[in-house]
């Protein structure tokens, strides 16, 4: 099997970081699924996702000097794939990266080979997310919630996972869609 880019997007409060933490600890002794880190320019402590954080600054020459894969702005941050998944993806890995929706078309554009998978949840199920990790006041949850409306639409691939239950559910359903697509690293 080829070698694919696994490109997981969400709306904030879908639980994908939580469903890629899952993930990435089944397959860890999987060699044909390698689970990428984002660059942000985001502080290292900030919860969420293990990511490597950057000042803009650092973000920026980078960008500059054409160490990102993949590379874009969002809610005030830049985010960015390193070209190390390049070298992944030529080894024959399948490289499991955390997209973002309004970038997906551009992913798709540079890696054609790219299955997009998007994590989704019910509305009200993620007004409560939301809402309960208290990182926004009432106001800026309905903004998300609206933005997530208007975003809503098929995944291209057709690869929806439902994460409105217990994680065990949603995380074994990516596991097993990763295992499915997973590719055949070659030896050095």
């Amino acid at each position: 099997m080829k070698a694919r880019l696994i490109y997981v997007v969400g709306p904030s409060g879908s639980g994908k970081d939580s469903l890629l933490r899952y993930a990435r600890e089944k397959l860890a002794d999987d060699p044909g699924v390698v689970f990428a880190h984002r660059y942000i320019t985001r502080a290292a402590d900030a919860g969420g996702e293990n990511h490597v954080a950057l000042t803009p600054a650092e973000f920026a020459s980078r960008q500059r000097n054409r160490l990102f894969a993949l590379a874009w702005h969002s809610h005030g941050h830049a985010y960015g794939i390193g070209i190390e998944i390049n070298q992944w993806l030529a080894k024959g890995a399948t490289v499991v990266v955390n997209g973002s929706r309004e970038y997906l078309a551009e992913a798709s554009q540079r890696f054609p080979e790219l299955l997009a998978v998007s994590i989704d949840v019910p509305a009200e199920v993620l007004r409560e997310r939301l809402l309960a990790r208290g990182r926004e006041d009432a106001a800026s949850v309905e903004q998300r919630l609206e933005r997530h409306r208007r975003m809503q639409s098929p995944s291209p691939s057709g690869h929806v996972i439902t994460n409105d239950g217990p994680l065990e559910r949603a995380g074994d359903a990516l596991v097993a869609l990763l295992r499915e697509h997973a590719g055949q690293p070659l030896c050095a």
